[in-house]
């Protein structure tokens, strides 16, 4: 009997993260921003038009910047990664 283990498994869809900015890197279709939330997690943040929703809700954050973010959370041997869907706040 073969088991087959679906990578959605592994990723919290929908969640929410807060921290500050610490780098950005710019990408193709956008960038990703490196956040050290207040327990000391580092998130590496994927932020695109596409993914949150067009330009109307996309906003470039830069170092330094207070962030509250939303969206789907994944973990590889050693860090955790977002693909956000929301900036819900940036300060």
């Amino acid at each position: 009997m073969a088991f087959v283990i679906s990578c959605t498994a592994m990723k919290d869809t929908n969640k929410a993260i807060s921290g500050k900015v610490e780098s950005i890197e710019s990408g193709k279709d956008g960038y990703t921003a490196k956040v050290i939330t207040d327990t000391k997690e580092v998130y590496f943040a994927t932020i695109s038009i596409v993914n949150v929703g067009g330009p109307q809700n996309y906003k470039q954050v830069k170092i330094g910047d207070e962030v509250s973010l939303k969206g789907e959370i994944w973990k590889t041997d050693d860090e955790k990664h977002m693909k956000v869907q929301e900036i819900v706040s940036v300060k």
